[in-house]
């Protein structure tokens, strides 16, 4: 999930090879988000043991997180305007560390608020990270080549979240068996490396003297005519439905897990099989490009979804082994949704894409809300039955795939 908000566009000013340097240090970048917002899977079974959270507490880790992609998108696209997208990702970077600095005394006391607090904190760095690194990207060598580059990153940022769980099982919650009586101590330590690496990123991306794009503004008559475009209202109700399935499936999954009657895994072994859910994703999002350029891209977005559906009813009433294979196959069918939905969603927008962007960024609010609804239903009900309810966005995700991404 990497699209960047706001109306503007970049210039390409580059010509010629692209730095290698400077590509590597973007690279990185995706690397890190993508790495640092599955981090987010770890913490919720971790903190709803640490302060003895119920399911709908425990996904305001989510709420607070993809919050911030709703309040600071059109803030972070207002300062990048003035700024510039070289000092925007230095900015994004330092404000991260920020975010995940503050991890520290918010395990020192023990404040569950805190932690709250740095997530807000961290996400919006992050959300500012990818309204400027995206189009920067593209900016960064020959125009030809641009969009091989922006897939390139994307890939790793598909790798930041496959390796994430397993660092994060062995770093936080294999540590946190050490901890009996304050768990939450566990998460300091890699979260001041996290804040290490982000500050290094920030003096690395300060002093590179890389290009100076001028930035944009499309010449869109009004707001009200994106709104006028069907196809764009449903694919805003698509990506606000499939990021907030997503987030909240990879929330529970390492509960789901320990549920004796499935797996009854304890956390860390759970969260290294996450590994196995994203790179299914990652290993989806190739194989679907390779795909799309030969079926319909609705209808691989539709089928994608049916199948989605098939394997959460599994997952609600079966038991043992096959849930976990069930629940885990669902990344690799999640892979290409996100970018589907938002391609068709932009279809013959001309002047009013960029407009449209900006809507289909602020869908990402989705991951705040549907993961803590998901939660409540999990308090109230079960936690397998609770997996019921992603089934509605994928029902819609269907919809939106085999009709309403038609243009009208």
């Amino acid at each position: 999930m990497a699209i960047p908000a706001g109306a503007e566009q970049a210039v390409n000013t580059t010509t010629g090879k692209t730095p290698a340097f400077a590509m590597t240090a973007l690279t990185s970048l995706f690397f890190m988000w993508g790495f640092i917002t599955c981090l987010n899977d770890i913490l919720i079974p971790h903190l709803k043991t640490a302060f003895d959270l119920s399911y709908t507490q425990a996904m305001l880790i989510q709420f607070c997180f993809f919050g911030a992609y709703f309040i600071v998108s059109v803030p972070a696209g207002i300062l990048l305007k003035k700024i510039g997208y070289q000092k925007g990702i230095v900015t994004g970077l330092l404000i991260a560390a920020v975010g995940c600095g503050m991890f520290y005394p918010a395990a020192s006391i023990h404040s569950y608020p805190l932690f709250l607090g740095a997530l807000f904190v961290l996400a919006s760095g992050i959300t500012l990270l990818q309204v400027s690194a995206n189009p920067y990207v593209t900016i960064i060598g020959d125009a030809k080549t641009a969009s091989s580059r922006l897939t390139l990153t994307q890939a790793f940022n598909s790798l930041g979240t496959t390796v994430a769980p397993w660092f994060g099982a062995l770093l936080i919650l294999d540590s946190a068996t050490e901890l009996a009586q304050n768990g939450a101590e566990s998460v300091q330590v890699p979260y001041l490396v996290l804040t290490s690496m982000l500050l290094i990123l920030a003096v690395i991306f300060g002093r590179l003297s890389l290009p100076q794009p001028q930035i944009q503004e499309t010449k869109a008559d009004s707001n009200k005519r994106a709104w006028d475009h069907s196809h764009l209202m449903l694919g805003v109700i698509g990506i606000f439905c499939y990021v907030g399935a997503e987030v909240a499936i990879g929330s529970l999954l390492v509960n789901l897990l320990g549920e004796s009657h499935i797996m009854a895994l304890p956390e860390h072994d759970a969260a290294k099989l996450l590994t196995y859910y994203w790179g299914g994703a990652m290993v989806g999002r190739f194989v679907g490009a390779a795909v799309m350029q030969k079926l319909d891209a609705g209808k691989v977005l539709g089928f994608n979804a049916l199948m989605v559906i098939a394997l959460l009813l599994i997952t609600s009433f079966a038991s043992g082994e096959v849930v976990m294979v069930a629940v885990l196959a669902i990344g690799l069918f999640n892979s290409i949704m996100f970018p589907t939905i938002f391609s068709l969603a932009l279809q013959k927008l001309g002047s009013l894409s960029a407009q449209g962007s900006s809507l289909l960024c602020l869908a990402i609010v989705g991951g705040a809300i549907v993961p803590v609804v998901q939660g409540y239903i999990a308090d109230t009900v079960t936690l397998q039955l609770s997996f019921l309810l992603p089934i509605i966005c994928y029902l819609f995700i269907a919809f939106y795939g085999y009709k309403g991404s038609r243009p009208a």
